[in-house]
């Protein structure tokens, strides 16, 4: 995938978050497959303001419905497991100051997620469980996501261990070299304290 793609599959991925909140599923569902296929068929009609590259690390801004949000972005050095085919991984902090809402962590993991596992994420050896719904991930509560943050911050590797719907196990491990950057600057654009 280009850089332009893998941007704005952040975009309309971070956009489908607006409306994954419980009791919204099906509609997170359908647009999520509506956006997907928007995002194959026109890639680059999405505009995003970049705000760099922080070693491993990615910033952007855009609107969703006329409110800023502010992502930061990575995929992963290394990615195993006994799988034959597997979609893009990503995982993403967003702001929405709109919405109060500051730090949110999300995990795609280029797989069905089997139902009723947790993705198991280590920290340079914090772990944190995350709440799993068909690809993606990501904590149930505000103080989840701040915790997770900080030792994203203060940490050199994320690893992250997830199982697919077929039981194939998987193993990813993210650089945490230059998350602190993009986060101050996903925070400054944003107006949210680092």
């Amino acid at each position: 995938m280009q850089v332009t793609q893998v941007r704005n599959f952040v975009f309309l991925f971070v956009s489908w978050q607006a409306i994954a909140a419980p009791g919204r599923r099906e509609i997170y569902l359908m647009l999520r497959t509506m956006a997907l296929a928007a995002t194959l068929v026109t890639m680059s009609s999405v505009s995003a303001k970049d705000l760099g590259a922080f070693t491993d690390w990615n910033g952007q801004t855009f609107e969703v419905d006329g409110e800023l949000v502010c992502s930061m972005w990575s995929q992963p050095q290394l990615d195993e497991g006994k799988y034959t085919r597997r979609g893009d991984i990503f995982v993403w902090i967003t702001h929405r100051p709109a919405q109060k809402t500051e730090n949110r962590i999300s995990f795609e993991m280029g797989y069905p997620i089997k139902p009723g596992i947790q993705l198991k994420v280590s920290i340079d050896g914090k772990t944190f469980e995350l709440f799993t719904d068909d690809s993606t991930a990501w904590n149930l509560d505000k103080a989840a996501d701040r915790t997770m943050v900080k030792a994203m911050r203060a940490g050199r590797e994320m690893e992250v261990k997830g199982v697919s719907k077929r039981g194939t196990k998987t193993r990813d491990v993210y650089s945490l070299s230059g998350f602190t950057a993009a986060h101050r600057a996903i925070g400054k654009a944003c107006k949210v304290k680092s």
